[in-house]
């Protein structure tokens, strides 16, 4: 069994403003790890099977279990998702029970929305083991999200836009579900598209994200910020800044 060692320090990086804000990095793919994580923005990095394909990382226990130890070696990063497969209950339950065996403080493991799912997810959460419940499509899943005690529900919104509904109030009204109630289930909004999507979800209330790579440079980048620290940077060094360096 790879075991995962985790630097003291790790858990104490929880910046005092931050609030109840969690974003996370939607890939598989070590490189953008080590690009974006930099950053601070990140409260952890979010996986599945398909991102694994994508990003050439084998889908088996002992990888992700490297996975979860080089992501959750950076600084900020507090939480590392993967996905649990299998064709029944105690298969999901099983894998997701190993997923998590090396660190069960900050390894979260998902498992999707269907009746096995579920009842996988109720077994791992009676095992003390940290759940998202992923692949929703519907606001009425909050609803088994918060019954059976996952901190996590994921909702697909571009997807659920692609199939007709309106994803952004599917999301709205899961946030609603889970205050009224009086759940600590996070409702983790994932296919998102743009940045502008986030914002506007998070003017609602909605505080929990996993944004892909392209997603995440769109929310670093401004023109006009860009622009003024240029400005800023050229004054500075013409009254001074520097020649006592």
């Amino acid at each position: 069994m790879f075991n995962i060692f985790i630097p003291s320090f790790v858990f104490a990086f929880t910046p005092q403003h931050r609030g109840g804000s969690r974003i996370f990095l939607d890939t598989a793919d070590t490189t953008e790890w080590a690009d974006l994580l930099t950053t601070g923005i990140f409260h952890g990095v979010t996986t599945n099977p398909t991102l694994l394909e994508r990003a050439g990382e084998p889908c088996t226990i002992e990888n992700l279990h490297q996975l979860a130890a080089t992501a959750l070696g950076h600084v900020s990063c507090n939480e590392f998702m993967c996905q649990a497969w299998g064709q029944t209950a105690n298969d999901l339950y099983s894998c997701g029970k190993a997923l998590a065996a090396p660190n069960k403080d900050q390894i979260v493991v998902k498992v999707p929305l269907t009746r096995q799912g579920i009842e996988a997810a109720t077994m791992l959460v009676g095992d003390n083991i940290r759940v998202c419940l992923t692949a929703c499509y519907n606001s009425k899943q909050a609803l088994i999200a918060s019954s059976v005690g996952a901190e996590y529900i994921a909702p697909y919104l571009g997807r659920m836009t692609d199939a007709g509904k309106d994803g952004l109030q599917e999301c709205i009204k899961m946030k609603q579900i889970a205050d009224g109630l009086q759940s600590t289930t996070r409702i983790l909004v994932a296919s998102l598209r743009d940045c502008d999507t986030v914002a506007d979800l998070a003017a609602t209330g909605l505080e929990t994200f996993t944004i892909a790579p392209q997603i995440a440079r769109q929310l670093l980048e401004e023109p006009l910020t860009d622009e003024a620290a240029d400005v800023f940077e050229g004054n500075a060094k013409n009254n001074g800044a520097g020649s006592d360096s």
